[in-house]
């Protein structure tokens, strides 16, 4: 079981929307150095929708690449057809992941009958051990905890990432998950990512990591220890950046905050575009309040 913080990583572009692979390497060395627990690669935060199969799996490798068995990397193969997914889980296995981030099918709107099918089908054809994602903010669709309990069953199913923002609904499960199962909760949202881990959750798939590494890994630290002082002072210092960091969708303002630190060129996809100036200021203000510029 992986736990601490986990990086949802960026995908560096050039102006031309270009993928900037040695950048990429670079950024993710950076992040391992900074401690960052594990590299989740080509996730929302990454541009998943705007890239091609092939880039799709070109990015997976460089991560995998880069990270030399330092720490794991989970691949983000989610689609909402199921044989793309399959297909996606697949090619990432072939190119070292060692683990799938299979995030609830969007606009098509499955039944739960439909989603634990999906992730069934997934987690026994794709070959790698699969972490669910519930998103309904961007997906359009909910995945129930009793959908959840269920999926937590079939083999190769591990985790899941919590992105409702429900507490109440993250302790009922992990209250009526069996003991004897290894089954992670992570938090999908950095804001009460502190709470969910201090009410039994194994940790964050993070944005703020991108631009925090060290604090966001020493911050799930303390509080796994259950040093909640510590945990409290780091969470408390990047508050503003958890805010900030979706002032508009993700990942705009974690991209422009990388180029405002140095780390990656300012290039970003279609339909996505570049952050703006009133954005600017807030994230500005955020990674200042931080002390990372």
């Amino acid at each position: 079981m992986i736990t601490g913080a986990l990086v949802a990583i960026a995908t560096p572009m050039q102006d031309d929307g270009s993928i900037d692979y040695d950048c990429y390497q670079k950024l993710i060395d950076w992040q391992v150095s900074e401690g960052a627990d594990a590299i989740v690669s080509m996730g929302t935060s990454g541009e998943s929708p705007t890239v091609s199969f092939e880039e799709h799996t070109a990015v997976v490798k460089a991560a995998v690449e880069a990270v030399a068995g330092r720490v794991p990397v989970i691949a983000g193969t989610g689609a909402n057809s199921t044989a793309e997914a399959i297909r996606l889980t697949r090619e990432a296995l072939e190119v070292g992941a060692q683990y799938s981030l299979q995030v609830v099918p969007y606009y098509n709107k499955p039944t739960q009958e439909g989603l634990f099918q999906h992730f069934s089908a997934v987690a026994r054809e794709g070959g790698l051990p699969v972490i669910l994602y519930n998103v309904p903010g961007r997906t359009g669709r909910d995945m129930t905890n009793d959908t959840v309990l269920r999926l937590a069953e079939v083999p190769g199913i591990v985790g899941l990432k919590d992105a409702t923002g429900d507490l109440a609904r993250a302790e009922a499960l992990l209250a009526a998950l069996p003991k004897d199962k290894d089954f992670a909760l992570y938090s999908g949202n950095d804001d009460s990512a502190l709470a969910l881990v201090l009410a039994g959750g194994q940790g964050v798939i993070s944005v703020t990591a991108n631009v925090a590494p060290k604090l966001m890994h020493e911050m799930v630290e303390a509080a796994l220890k259950g040093d909640i002082a510590t945990a409290r002072a780091i969470n408390n210092r990047l508050l503003p950046l958890h805010k900030e960091l979706f002032c508009e969708s993700n990942p705009i303002p974690v991209k422009w905050a990388l180029n405002r630190m140095g780390k990656i060129p300012a290039g970003i996809r279609l339909p996505l575009t570049w952050l703006t100036p009133a954005g600017q200021k807030k994230v500005e203000a955020a990674l200042a309040s931080a002390g990372l510029i």
